[in-house]
């Protein structure tokens, strides 16, 4: 419904809809499908969630949001709260993935939050086969995300170019979308990396094939995130992780049970951490173990009963 346009939040791209005009067209759906719920993520991103709102607020129709921000977009702060809260008092329900996402929310936004994380396919990640060309004797450091600052790749190569002078059979693969930063740029070329592969976009199967052929996966966010679903499938490949300590990722990882996290933009944490696992193969072992028991708690179907005991609830009251 509409045309999506791509507005700078949070350090990463989200692509919202600004399609006023489409209302009659949302009706008309509503009365049409004659739907007992309808779930709305980030419900005050866009016109679309927006006019959804305006429009059930006398249907018999439920409406539930579910909220991912963590430290987002500006406009809560600069008073869209004022706008937002006349459609926010719509919802019938409100779920936020994590701790750090309710408390973001609920700054600007009190009411009563369902906490609910969000789900992978674990079969998919613990199952996948790894590419029989990256099981050449070399170990393979992983990072998976789009190539967005917030991100902190550049902290990795830094960190990857040092530790590659004791460890010279050590590869960094960069799986995910997007153009590198002049500071990742300039990082590849004045210390002319070796063994670094870049993927670019792939599919969600050939993911999960990268995944089992690593052997750490490395995430060095800088913040603003509200959850870590790459943890999660790092952790259901088995892997064991070294991700920054934003409050995202400690709201996922159990330092030195499932993970290691180190201190954010900080590169001798970063290379001390990655050097701890290149030299303790029983350490290796036991948060990959832990970490195969963790993403269990957030297979699709634990936490789409979650939420549809939620939806129950809601319908019910």
């Amino acid at each position: 419904m509409g045309k999506a346009f791509p507005i700078p939040s949070g350090g990463s791209i989200a692509r919202i809809s600004f399609s006023v005009w489409l209302r009659p067209k949302i009706n008309d759906l509503i009365n049409q499908e004659k739907f007992d719920i309808l779930h709305l993520h980030e419900p005050m991103a866009g016109a679309l969630t927006m006019n959804m709102l305006a429009i059930t607020s006398d249907k018999s129709v439920k409406t539930v949001g579910t909220f991912h921000t963590f430290g987002g977009t500006k406009l809560y702060r600069i008073g869209a709260k004022r706008i937002a809260q006349r459609y926010f008092k719509n919802l019938d329900g409100r779920i936020a993935v994590s701790i750090p996402a309710y408390e973001f929310i609920n700054k600007y936004l009190p009411a009563n939050y369902e906490i609910i994380p969000n789900g992978i396919d674990t079969d998919l990640f613990h199952n996948a086969k790894p590419f029989d060309d990256l099981l050449d004797g070399k170990t393979n450091l992983l990072f998976v995300g789009r190539l967005e600052k917030r991100k902190g790749l550049k902290y990795l190569l830094s960190a990857y170019s040092k530790i590659k002078w004791d460890w010279p059979e050590l590869r960094l693969l960069v799986v995910g979308p997007g153009n590198l930063d002049i500071d990742s740029i300039r990082i590849i070329s004045e210390r002319n990396l070796q063994d670094l592969i870049f993927t670019g976009s792939v599919s969600d199967h050939d993911k999960a094939r990268y995944y089992k052929s690593s052997h750490i996966y490395c995430s060095p966010a800088t913040g603003k995130e509200s959850f870590g679903i790459v943890l999660l499938e790092a952790m259901a490949s088995g892997l064991p992780i070294v991700a920054s300590a934003i409050e995202g990722y400690s709201n996922v990882i159990t330092n030195m049970h499932d993970g290691l996290l180190f201190e954010p933009k900080n590169e001798d944490s970063l290379i001390k951490f990655i050097e701890k696992l290149l030299m303790d193969n029983k350490l290796q072992k036991k948060l990959s173990y832990n970490a195969l028991n963790t993403s269990k708690h957030y297979k699709w179907s634990i936490i789409a009963d979650k939420v549809m005991k939620y939806y129950l609830k809601v319908l019910n009251n």
